[in-house]
C-alpha cells in the first residue's frame, strides 16, 4: 500500500508540473513593439494581432509569421499602414 501512495503522489506532482508548462507556454503575453518610423513604441496585444492580421491579409502575406521576424522594410510598412487604419482615435498612438 506505501508503493502504491508514493506513485500516486509522484503521478500527481507530475501532472501538476505539466499542467502549469503547458499552460505558462500557451499564454500569449504582450510585449512592447518598436515602432521606428513613429520613433516610439506600441504594446502588442490581442488588438494590435487582429490590426497585423488584416495587414498581413490586405498585403496578401504571411499572418502567421511573427511580426518581431518581419524585415526591418515590412515592420515599417506595418507601421505606417497602422497609423491610417486606426479605429479608436484616442488610441491612435498609444506609446509607452
Amino acid at each position: 500500500m506505501p508503493k502504491r501512495i508514493g506513485f500516486m503522489r509522484r503521478l500527481w506532482v507530475l501532472a501538476v508540473v505539466a499542467f502549469s508548462v503547458l499552460f505558462t507556454a500557451c499564454m500569449h503575453r504582450p510585449y512592447r513593439a518598436y515602432d521606428a518610423y513613429y520613433n516610439d513604441y506600441h504594446r502588442w496585444d490581442d488588438r494590435e494581432a487582429d490590426y497585423y492580421r488584416q495587414w498581413s491579409t490586405e498585403t496578401h502575406r504571411d499572418a502567421g509569421r511573427d511580426f518581431r521576424k518581419l524585415p526591418s522594410e515590412e515592420q515599417e510598412e506595418y507601421w505606417k499602414w497602422r497609423h491610417q487604419h486606426t479605429g479608436d482615435k484616442k488610441r491612435k498612438h498609444e506609446s509607452y
